[in-house]
């Protein structure tokens, strides 16, 4: 799945989740070139930037040949909320059931970043060996704006 491709299905996948209350693009410039901006339902925001890599020899040229398989299976949605608030690595799991609870067959896996790495996230592997990488970049409470604020601990 190319990286247009995945960014449309994202916005609508992640839209799905329960306590998902809007997603749209986010503009990050001309210096990236996808995102994502999720409001859950208490109000709080996450900005995720979205990459890819290509399946094997996928140029990214020409039509797109989507390859199916089987999807993973529905699994339950991890528990979003600690005291009303949300963390990033509570998010990324969360967002990361998103994608495996949308039935999508060009979908082999989706997961959530390890502990260890230095930035939240989540990703998906495709049937055709295409990867996409959707890497937390600013949280914001209720109410508030991006502005400068990096990652918040809870929000």
């Amino acid at each position: 799945m190319r990286l247009n491709t995945f960014h449309t299905f994202a916005l609508s996948a992640l839209a799905q989740a329960p306590d998902v209350q809007s997603v749209e693009p986010w503009d990050r410039g001309a210096e990236h070139l996808r995102g994502l901006h999720v409001t859950f339902s208490t109000g709080a925001q996450i900005w995720v930037g979205v990459t890819a890599a290509a399946a094997p020899g996928d140029k990214w040229e020409g039509p797109e040949a989507p390859v199916e398989g089987e999807p993973p299976a529905e699994i339950a949605y991890p528990q979003l909320f600690d005291n009303g608030q949300i963390t990033p690595a509570r998010a990324q799991e969360y967002l990361a059931a998103a994608l495996t609870n949308s039935g999508d067959k060009r979908i082999a896996k989706a997961y959530g970043y390890s502990s260890e790495a230095q930035h939240p996230g989540f990703g998906a592997i495709f049937h055709d060996g295409a990867r996409a990488f959707c890497l937390f970049h600013h949280t914001a409470r209720a109410g508030q704006s991006i502005g400068g604020r990096e990652l918040q601990a809870a929000f």
